[in-house]
């Protein structure tokens, strides 16, 4: 067995208590059990504290030993045997793969490019209200440009951060009827409002990076409401086929099962009803339909808290859950319906595309993030943990698509501006 040098990296023997390379003094280490920290020896098998078998452990200072050393922190390492840098470097590595493999299932050419200054960069300055009117009458004949006039461009929403604002103002506002002035008349609207915050906003980020300028602001909070309510409909059709039980580890499996399924047939209605063949249509679309099913939902766990334990327990779901709508089911809609969009193509819509595997491939993803989002996973479960790390994944997941949206419209408007060339010549 042997050690290594952290001054030069030269190996030495286990007993070495000086580098005979460069002279640095090895510290006399104190190995701890990794299972429950009491001090062992270098030539134990069995932690004499808690009996556990010190092979099984993580890789620690040597090789497959299940004990650490005391003075390991002079050579760099973490307790998983890599360095600080090493874990960055991995952990780039593995998102890398990651977005590498969403953006090779959107079947779109070139690399994932994700501008996130690009997307804030208009949020904080001032704008005028002609530019906000400007906004509202895109969607329209008259105002839905060509696809050789379409520029592909990185977005930059800003509206979208003024509809939050304006929302979080008005929920502040209830808030304090409810408990500065004791006003139960308010309580409705606060369980309204708070469950609406970030989803419409997310529905009106979703609307201003739709570059194709396809759909209109009546459109799009059409199939917010009626989206929503249909979604939850059919939801509730099928959970009368599918009994869910307890939530443990099979009944989250199947929760997210049947609510995305029954968002996505409703969001697939709007896709076969626009003919659309824009990954950026599908974003927004699918984004109507989950934004107006999370409003919903949340209203109604808000209320039912207020039923059985009073307005302060209302109060925290209504925050708790407008926090981590940033990466529920509005995102997880939107990303499904892109994915039946791509498989879609520009094929007119046929039942037979949700049986696609390009499409299947992103319902299996959001059903994923769904069930595990509702399994009872302890790890962190006291700062919501798991749920964080899930909205991190899904906002990722949508910034590729985003990006691969933009490199598609690039591609239809450089086309038709080839056509039109041809046409003239």
């Amino acid at each position: 067995m042997s050690r290594i040098c952290p001054k030069c990296g030269k190996e030495m023997s286990d007993t070495a208590k000086f580098c005979n390379q460069c002279g640095y003094r090895f510290e006399e280490r104190q190995l701890f059990c990794l299972w429950c920290g009491a001090k062992v020896e270098s030539g134990d098998r069995f932690c004499p504290e808690c009996g556990r078998s010190l092979s099984q452990g993580g890789p620690g200072p040597q090789q497959n030993a299940g004990w650490q050393n005391a003075g390991q922190q002079n050579t760099g390492q973490a307790g998983g045997g890599f360095t600080k840098d090493e874990f960055i470097s991995m952990s780039k590595s593995g998102v890398g793969k990651f977005v590498d493999a969403i953006n090779d299932m959107t079947g779109q050419e070139g690399k994932t490019d994700i501008r996130l200054r690009e997307l804030v960069s208009e949020v904080f300055r001032r704008h005028t209200v002609e530019e906000r009117e400007e906004l509202f009458i895109s969607g329209t004949k008259k105002t839905t440009p060509a696809p050789e006039n379409m520029t592909a461009d990185w977005p930059n929403p800003w509206l979208f951060a003024r509809i939050f604002l304006m929302f979080l103002v008005v929920f502040a506002g209830l808030l304090v009827m409810i408990l500065q002035f004791s006003n139960t008349n308010a309580i409705p609207g606060a369980m309204f409002i708070g469950a609406l915050i970030v989803p419409f906003s997310l529905v009106i980020f979703f609307w201003e990076t739709n570059i194709p300028r396809n759909i209109s602001i009546f459109d799009v909070v059409s199939i917010f409401f009626i989206g929503g309510v249909m979604s939850l409909i059919f939801t509730l059709i099928l959970y009368g086929y599918i009994y869910v039980g307890e939530l443990n580890y099979t009944g989250a499996i199947l929760v997210g099962i049947v609510e995305e399924v029954g968002k996505i047939v409703v969001a697939g209605h709007y896709v076969k009803k626009r003919n659309t063949s824009y990954i950026l249509n599908g974003l927004l679309l699918g984004a109507c339909v989950g934004a107006g099913f999370a409003v919903f939902e949340t209203a109604g766990y808000a209320f039912s808290a207020l039923l059985y334990g009073g307005i302060p327990n209302m109060i925290d779901v209504l925050i708790l859950r407008g926090a981590l709508a940033i990466g529920g089911h509005t995102l997880w809609a939107a990303i499904s319906t892109a994915g039946l969009v791509i498989a879609k193509g520009e094929r007119p819509f046929d039942r037979k595309m949700y049986l696609d595997p390009k499409f299947l491939k992103f319902l299996f993803l959001v059903i994923a993030l769904h069930a595990v989002w509702d399994m009872p996973i302890t790890l962190g479960q006291s700062v919501h943990l798991v749920q964080w790390v899930l909205c991190a994944v899904a906002v990722v997941i949508v910034l590729v698509l985003l990006s691969s949206g933009l490199r598609q419209v690039s591609a239809v408007s450089e086309r038709a501006r080839r056509q039109k060339r041809n046409a003239n010549m």
